[in-house]
């Protein structure tokens, strides 16, 4: 069955249906609902699979069967799909100014992301009438992303995690900034809720799906996993297809991945929640961001793992780098040409020469951390539940 769509003619008429889709948040998820409403609409999905929760807000896909690795595990057709591309179609030009106003902002790359979340707001606006009320219905209505964060969270996280955090929110203001150029009602532009609602939405029920952005209804309700059993995929024809990744054990979840499971502040920040399965975590030296670049690493290369202790060799490259800069930089210049060639033996004799003074300095980076931890903790801690309900998540951060 095809949806039938006018969607720019709705934006146009500035007079929304009834916002039926309640945003408050202690509004119940109505999940069972919206897997009935997938199944009449042509989603399949194998024998044993369902929808799982353990305290009625998070749900999850889990198995009762044994399911053997290549199965196809769930297929969600394209017309139930919304995807950026589909979305630009129905908007036609009139996202045109507000798409212009983001490639200022240096955001070229978010507006894929830009047009689900109109398109999510476009079909929030209408209420009952539109074919995605059921979806939408079941979303959650309470998000801990960066984008819902205040400015007092921000200030009890660490440096990269609050770096990142602070990053989706004014992500965010930009998306709300950007809307008022394009054609929706005011009572939708003027309502900070639904828009940090529909942006959160977008944000983490979508996939990044070779530029492209997709949300495949009852295909978006996998959880992540550092050990992940399904993998997403969507074919030429916008059809997303789910695949067991290895043999699945009845009473077993299906996972898949959202991002790097060796580096979780970006999942924190772009998600809100912490992957306690992640094996490492990045080690914090966000003074020497400037010098990570100019070796060419990633924040994912400098890695503490939890479990061992150990650090990854990348850690001492920045940290010998940041120490020559600051005592001699003719050192240092000397330190990144032998980075640049990619000479081994001699960036060995560098670290084995000036291993004290890398040393002194990741100690004095640890010993400053853990008094800034038990700051930002205390700090954290003297917050108001009602008015600061993330504290939980930040003080697990």
């Amino acid at each position: 069955m095809k949806f039938n769509l006018s969607l720019v003619a709705v934006c146009l008429a500035k007079s929304a249906a009834a916002f039926s889709v309640n945003l408050s948040s202690s509004a119940q998820r109505d999940v069972y609902t919206m897997a009935d409403w997938a199944a009449n609409f042509g989603v399949q999905q194998a024998e044993g699979l369902q929808l799982t929760s353990y305290d009625g807000q998070d749900y999850f896909a889990a198995t009762q069967q044994d399911i053997p690795a290549g199965t196809c595990v769930m297929y969600v057709p394209s017309d139930v799909v919304l995807s950026s591309s589909q979305a630009a179609q129905e908007f036609g030009g009139a996202l045109n100014d507000a798409e212009n106003q983001l490639s200022k902002a240096g955001l070229q790359e978010k507006i894929p992301l830009f047009r689900l979340f109109m398109k999510i707001l476009v079909e929030y606006g209408n209420g009952e009438a539109s074919p995605w009320y059921t979806w939408l219905n079941s979303l959650p209505r309470i998000y801990n992303t960066g984008a819902s964060m205040t400015y007092a969270c921000f200030d009890c996280l660490p440096p990269y995690a609050a770096w990142l955090a602070l990053s989706e929110r004014q992500n965010f203001v930009n998306f709300q900034k950007a809307a008022k150029r394009a054609p929706l009602s005011d009572e939708i532009l003027s309502n900070v809720t639904i828009l940090k609602w529909a942006y959160n939405v977008a944000l983490t029920r979508s996939i990044d799906w070779y530029g492209e952005r997709y949300i495949a209804p009852m295909g978006d309700m996998f959880n992540h996993g550092t050990e992940t059993e399904a993998e997403i995929s969507f074919d030429e024809d916008g059809n997303c297809l789910v695949y067991a990744t290895t043999d699945v054990y009845a009473g077993s979840p299906l996972r898949v991945s959202y991002g790097d499971p060796t580096n979780p502040s970006p999942l924190f920040a772009s998600y809100g929640f912490l992957d306690e399965s992640s094996p490492a975590t990045f080690c914090k030296v966000m003074h020497m961001k400037d010098e990570m670049e100019e070796l060419g690493y990633t924040f994912s290369d400098l890695l503490f793992y939890k479990d061992t202790g150990d650090i990854t060799p990348q850690v001492f490259d920045v940290a010998l780098y940041y120490v020559l800069k600051k005592s001699d930089p003719s050192l240092a210049d000397g330190f990144y040409r032998t980075m640049m060639s990619g000479d081994e033996a001699a960036k060995s004799q560098y670290h084995e020469q000036y291993w004290q003074y890398t040393k002194e300095e990741l100690q004095k980076h640890v010993d400053g951390t853990l008094l800034d931890l038990d700051k930002w903790s205390e700090k954290a801690k003297g917050y108001d539940l009602n008015t600061h309900p993330r504290v939980p998540l930040i003080l697990e951060q």
